[in-house]
C-alpha cells in the first residue's frame, strides 16, 4: 500500500472524482479529503509512481493540484496528516501521536489560538468514537 498526498485541492473536488481520477492508473483502496487536501491510498508503488508522476500539477477545476507521495515515516501515519490539518494555520514544529492522545506544537501562540478555534468539533480521518474523538477545545490547551 503506497499513500499519496494531493494538495492545493480545489473545493469543488469531491471524493469521487479524486477516486476515479487515480484510479486511471491502479486499484485505489482509500480516498479521504480533509478541507483542500487529500489522502488516497493505492495498491501498489508501480501504479502509485505512475499517478504521481502523471498527476503532479494536473489541473483540476482550473487549479494545478500538487501530488507526491506521503511523507509519513509509516504508510498511513495518522500524525502526518494531523500536522497537515494544523498547518493550515501556521508553523508545526512537533506532531505526536500517543494512543488516543496528540501533542501539536506550533511555533506561534495566535496560529495556535487559531487552530483551537478553527478546528472544534472537527471530526478527524472522519471518525468521533473513543479511539480517534472530534478534535474539541475541550481537549485541546496551549502550554507555555
Amino acid at each position: 500500500m503506497v499513500k499519496i498526498f494531493i494538495g492545493n485541492l480545489p473545493r469543488e473536488a469531491d471524493k469521487d472524482e479524486i477516486q476515479a481520477l487515480f484510479a486511471k492508473y491502479g486499484e485505489v483502496t482509500e480516498c479521504a479529503i480533509i478541507k483542500n487536501f487529500a489522502f488516497v491510498h493505492m495498491d501498489d508503488r508501480k501504479s502509485a509512481t505512475k499517478a504521481i508522476r502523471s498527476l503532479h500539477l494536473h489541473k483540476l477545476h482550473g487549479t494545478a493540484i500538487n501530488v507526491e507521495a506521503s511523507r509519513g515515516k509509516k504508510p498511513g501515519s495518522s500524525a502526518d496528516e494531523l500536522r497537515t490539518l494544523f498547518e493550515e494555520y501556521g508553523t508545526v514544529s512537533e506532531c505526536a501521536i500517543v494512543k488516543n492522545f496528540a501533542f501539536v506544537h506550533m511555533d506561534n501562540s495566535d496560529e495556535a489560538m487559531d487552530a483551537i478555534k478553527g478546528l472544534d468539533n472537527f471530526e478527524f480521518q472522519g471518525y468521533h468514537h473513543r479511539h480517534r474523538p472530534a478534535i474539541t477545545k475541550r481537549r485541546m490547551a496551549p502550554f507555555d
